[in-house]
């Protein structure tokens, strides 16, 4: 993980082992900006918001934590250790 960010854009919690980079605005709609996020914090982002919801409806990463599912997301996943993993549901 050379370069990598040391703090995850979304959660702020500390990168562990691994980071996967997100497109602030999706790569499909013309993005080119990137931040590092946990694994989980990536696949919670994209388990509850499609490319076009999120081109659409949030340009940055504050309001990505906004969003009603991803917030919960974050109080909850707030105390777990850097390399944390856990299934991640997809919304209903």
């Amino acid at each position: 993980m050379a370069g990598a960010a040391a703090t995850c854009a979304l959660c702020s919690r500390a990168i562990g082992r691994r980071a996967e980079w997100h497109h602030v605005r999706p790569k499909s709609e013309g993005g080119r900006e990137t931040v590092a996020l946990h694994p989980i914090c990536h696949r919670t982002i994209h388990a509850q918001l499609g490319n076009a919801e999120i081109a659409r409806g949030y340009p940055d990463i504050e309001a990505l934590r906004a969003h009603p599912g991803i917030a919960k997301f974050l109080a909850w996943v707030a105390d777990k250790p850097p390399d944390f993993h856990a299934p991640t549901r997809r919304r209903g």
